[in-house]
């Protein structure tokens, strides 16, 4: 452990950068701490570059200060897996650990940068901290982008308005760069002329934002596109997966969604991921039931389950993660059995999940049935979902985590959806900071696209969010409940929508850049 020793001063800089980190983040949500919770980490590069060696310096307070911030943020990650496995421990090391190798790289190269070409902090931490934040989110299938800085001030709307021209990764930037400058001000105090400039930018920028914002709220125009009741049965999962509670956590189900309908007269109902506990096939009592309820009360139903497809054979199977469109005319059925030469066919098409979760879903880098994995680890990967159609307009749905990752709404929304539909579990989460992080992310999902996004998760957060980012209607974690409102759209289809994480590529390109010239500068 010598070699990732450091000195006490240190370590107070890291735990106070990543405590800061920590309460900036949901469920804290505090304001103040999103434009400081970075000064301490900056220090902290600063005052390694005076080390006799300087490389190994910056690469272990990286590492340090990697470990622990992100230890905090997601240190909900072993209560979530404990209940699959206790190996989530080392899971949950294994992801801090490589996200603390990604800090452990900013860290060295911004020093690098600063010692051998004098590039100032002020323009290569914001930069290459962007683009780390990129790469963490093109990882292939360990991919993660959970909880970029930019998510910390989604509970103040009029500040990430302007999401919609530079997504959820340009109001990270700005923040960071927010925090170097305020670092460099209170280390250069003495130089009155200069503290007062870096200052006084970070003070235009943040008038700026709320200017814009302002101008934003004040002008969308936004539409009702029709009511859509979200059902929370609160279901756990140890329940669910008993197979002597199945039954009746269906027509618990049913009965709650009864109720909704009578209380809120919907146009669309909508329940949660795995709300139907097993496949239809196996018990087509379920799908016969679900599609009575869609035709009796006259409305769609939009439900989350696991969905089979067979090849040639009956040992020839992908199952999938999906969600399923019941009609009001109740025709088709989903649950399939295989058959020789019989072509599955579905009344609507059924969404697949496309971004799994590493293990717990599918497991990373290889061909699960190598191992012949069914109900772990195994899951099939879906492709690009379907736009659904129904009277009240055009949706996408994203299953879970795939909230977090904002292609999958852009594309939706560049594909002329009205609005989209967030079905989640969420129970495995238990009572922590997980579930408020995770409903974060649709407030930048629907600035960027300027849409309206209902979410119907198992134990909560239940919510509806409109083009602006406001949140509606949310209900309380672990409670059996309902919520009902009218989603919103809007006719804008903004420039982040068409152009994509245009600031997180240009962060990669600037990073690629400055690596080229502190080189040349150095050879």
């Amino acid at each position: 452990m010598k070699a990732l020793a450091l000195p006490k001063g240190d370590w107070l800089l890291i735990v106070a950068s990543s405590a800061l980190l920590t309460i900036a983040y949901p469920p804290f949500h505090l304001f103040l701490p999103s434009f400081i919770c970075l000064i301490p980490a900056i220090w902290l590069l600063q005052d390694g570059l005076n080390d006799p060696r300087p490389l190994r310096r910056s690469l272990v307070q990286g590492f340090w200060f990697g470990l622990i911030s992100n230890g905090f943020v997601i240190h909900w990650m072993v209560v979530a897996l404990w209940r699959f496995t206790q190996l989530s421990v080392l899971g949950y090391l294994a992801t801090i650990t490589i996200l603390a190798g990604y800090a452990a790289v900013l860290f060295a190269l911004v020093g690098w940068m600063l010692r051998k070409a004098k590039i100032s902090i002020l323009i290569s931490f914001p930069v290459l901290w962007t683009a780390m934040q990129w790469a963490i989110a093109h990882q292939g299938d360990i991919r993660f982008p959970w909880m970029g800085l930019g998510s910390s001030l989604t509970h103040y709307t009029t500040f990430v308005q302007i999401a919609d021209v530079i997504g959820a990764r340009g109001v990270t930037f700005l923040l960071v760069l927010a925090n170097t400058a305020l670092a460099l001000a209170i280390r250069e105090r003495g130089n009155r002329p200069r503290a007062v400039k870096l200052v006084s930018g970070v003070a235009v920028g943040m008038i700026v934002m709320v200017a814009y914002g302002v101008v934003r709220e004040r002008t969308l125009e936004t539409r009702a596109l029709g009511r859509v009741s979200v059902i929370q049965p609160n279901v756990q999962w140890s329940e669910k997966n008993d197979s002597a509670l199945q039954d009746s956590i269906m027509r618990a189900t049913l009965e709650l969604s009864r109720q909704a309908v009578e209380q809120t007269d919907p146009d669309l109902l909508v329940w949660p991921e795995s709300a139907v506990p097993s496949y239809f096939h196996m018990y087509p009592r379920w799908e016969d039931a679900v599609r009575l309820h869609a035709r009796e009360n006259g409305i769609p139903l939009v439900t989350g389950g696991v969905h089979v497809v067979w090849g040639d054979s009956p040992d020839d199977y992908e199952y999938y993660n999906s969600a399923f469109l019941f009609d009001t005319a109740g025709a088709g059925k989903y649950g399939y059995r295989f058959e020789p030469g019989v072509v599955q066919e579905y009344p609507y098409p059924v969404y697949h999940k496309r971004y799994l979760v590493p293990i717990v879903e599918r497991v990373p880098f290889l061909n699960p049935r190598w191992f012949n994995l069914r109900w772990f680890g195994g899951f099939g990967v879906g492709d690009p979902g379907p736009v659904f159609e129904t009277d009240i307009g055009r949706f996408g749905i994203l299953i879970c985590y795939e909230s977090i990752f904002e292609d999958l709404s852009r594309r939706y929304r560049r594909e002329g959806t009205d609005f989209i539909l967030n079905i989640t579990n969420d129970a495995w989460y238990g009572e922590t900071a997980a579930p408020h992080q995770h409903a974060a992310h649709l407030v930048m999902r629907a600035i960027e696209n300027r849409i309206g996004i209902a979410r119907a998760a198992n134990s909560g957060i239940s919510e509806f969010v409109d083009p602006l980012g406001r949140e509606h209607n949310r209900t309380r974690l672990s409670t059996r409940a309902f919520a009902s409102d009218m989603v919103m759209t809007t006719d804008v289809i903004p420039l982040y929508t068409r152009l994509g994480d245009w600031v997180g590529l240009l962060s990669v390109l600037l990073t690629l850049g400055l690596v080229g010239y502190t080189w040349r500068q150095g050879n």
